[in-house]
């Protein structure tokens, strides 16, 4: 994996065999908000609304700063092949755990095919060789078991389900199913 220092000490960006995991520009917001709008990508996350706007996505990317804000990192998908946008990944951190969670969604086109996991195992990688994280973790609705299915490709250990945990603009609460992994887990 190559990383490049840039600007604040925010490290990209990051390469699998068929990614680059950089950051967002204002550019890629009408992408953002044509994959985002699909009901199916944004049921799957806590923080995206539905519906979705343009105006949403672009004040998004504007905020997101060249370094880490309040020690989270946002990194646009995009393939190898052509550039293409095709997801998003955002690591949190908590430095006084040494630890962080991750999130991501992936446009509707391109799931089942090995992109998150792929992107996922490269922020994993980052944060415990280069942030020097202790554990990482996840978590995902029990609507969405294939978010699952990516963890445990991962090497992460299912630890509990945290009962009615949140709320999707004003739903019913929801579970949370959370994995985690360890540092020397993962670098085995």
């Amino acid at each position: 994996m190559g990383l490049e220092l840039a600007a604040g000490g925010y490290v990209m960006p990051l390469y699998t065999e068929r990614l680059v995991l950089r950051g967002f520009r204002l550019a890629d917001a009408p992408l953002i908000a044509e994959m985002v709008a699909l009901r199916e990508v944004a049921e799957g996350t806590l923080n995206i609304p539905h519906p979705y706007l343009p105006e949403m996505a672009e004040q998004w990317v504007a905020g997101h700063p060249t370094a880490a804000k309040d020690d989270v990192y946002n990194f646009a998908i995009t393939r190898v092949s052509d550039g293409l946008l095709i997801g998003s990944i955002v690591i949190s951190v908590a430095p006084r755990f040494q630890r962080a969670e991750i999130g991501y969604w992936l446009g509707l086109t391109y799931w089942n095919q090995g992109y998150t996991t792929e992107a996922a195992r490269a922020v994993l990688h980052w944060g415990f060789t280069q942030l020097g994280l202790h554990k990482m973790c996840a978590s995902h609705f029990p609507a969405n078991p294939a978010s699952g299915r990516v963890m445990q490709k991962l090497g992460m250990q299912y630890e509990g389900t945290l009962r009615q945990h949140v709320r999707r603009d004003g739903e019913p609460f929801v579970d949370l199913i959370m994995y985690g992994v360890l540092r020397e887990e993962f670098l085995r």
